[in-house]
């Protein structure tokens, strides 16, 4: 299926994450906030597949999801962006960049619902 960054600073949620699209048959790399992201992506081997989706939380330390997802879609333009916020006046700031994040989960959520919102978003027409 896909391969997945996941930026997620809380570690019960990254497991929980990480199990649920491992299950769901995705490749799964996580990492515990942005700045990790970053260092992922930079440093990829070349011929490595490439990320096909950045699932990051928000609010994190260091490098945020906002900042992170910036860079990202700079940098990576392939790679699409779903957020993931417990945070209701986060979750408008997200909004506020429709033109590169494709959907923004609320926690909690089950497994189901954000299976669903990854499939969701990466079975999107460019």
């Amino acid at each position: 299926m896909a391969r997945i960054l996941l930026a997620e600073d809380e570690s019960s949620v990254r497991e929980y994450v990480t199990r649920a699209l491992q299950t769901d048959g995705h490749t799964v790399v996580s990492v515990a906030d942005g700045m990790e992201a970053l260092q992922v992506l930079d440093s990829s081997p070349l011929g490595e597949e490439p990320f096909d989706l950045l699932l990051t939380d928000i609010v994190m330390p260091n490098v945020d999801g906002i900042a992170l997802a910036l860079k990202v879609s700079k940098d990576h333009p392939d790679i699409r962006i779903l957020m993931i916020t417990g945070y209701p006046n986060e979750r408008q700031r997200a909004h506020n960049l429709d033109f590169l994040v494709h959907e923004v989960v609320t926690k909690p959520f089950t497994v189901e619902q954000i299976c669903s919102a990854v499939r969701q978003v990466l079975s999107l027409d460019d």
